[in-house]
């Protein structure tokens, strides 16, 4: 690999993505890249979270876990984000954070990275594959190269067959119903490799 550096970007309540962000990070060092996981800050009043003893025990587990910055999109190479569906959306977490990145964006920052995205929701049509593609848009506005998982490897069918990108059903009791760490760590190490191809091409080492 050409030095590619990755971001794993998530927004958490439950838990969900912050593990998925796990399993993106082991699959993008076991591609070679240089890894950081990063959270997008919360906006939510703290009585919200007190209120939610899974959100508050979560927010309390990954109080340590570095907030992203603008710095960290500009370092990255390949960028992969988790986050859970709301309404068919990403999180306002997400979406403040994203709505900061304009002044990157007008001085060409943010184009050519390579950029995939993740997602969870409490039932299995509730909206997971509208949340990545509406991250996605963003990411076209970038001039971003989006690089899906598609259907490349089994593992992406055997975790419920998204080609968006890995997405996940959490029951009531918080735990996630299909296995898809399999494919979390190859849609990272496909992502990796993406970014790696287009470092080559842009540095000029074909």
């Amino acid at each position: 690999m050409s030095n590619v550096k990755t971001a794993v970007i998530y927004y958490s309540s439950g838990g969900t993505n912050y593990q998925l962000a796990q399993w993106a990070a082991e699959g993008a060092k076991q591609a070679g890249s240089e890894v950081k996981v990063l959270k997008v800050a919360e906006t939510a009043p703290q009585a919200a979270i007190d209120s939610n003893p899974a959100w508050k025990a979560n927010h309390e587990a990954t109080k340590d876990v570095p907030e992203v910055t603008l710095a960290d999109l500009e370092w990255a190479d390949a960028i992969i984000f988790s986050i859970p569906t709301r309404f068919g959306n990403m999180p306002v977490q997400m979406k403040q954070f994203l709505d900061l990145t304009g002044g990157l964006w007008f001085q060409g920052k943010l184009a050519n990275k390579v950029v995939s995205a993740m997602s969870s929701a409490q039932n299995p049509h509730g909206g997971q594959e509208a949340t990545i593609l509406s991250l996605y848009t963003t990411m076209y506005h970038w001039g971003a190269i989006v690089a899906t998982p598609g259907f490349t490897d089994p593992s992406i069918f055997a975790a419920g067959g998204n080609p968006y990108g890995t997405s996940v059903t959490v029951g009531q009791d918080g735990k996630m119903v299909e296995d898809v760490q399999a494919a979390v760590v190859h849609q990272a190490k496909r992502t990796v490799t993406v970014a790696d191809w287009v470092k080559k091409g842009l540095n000029g080492n074909n």
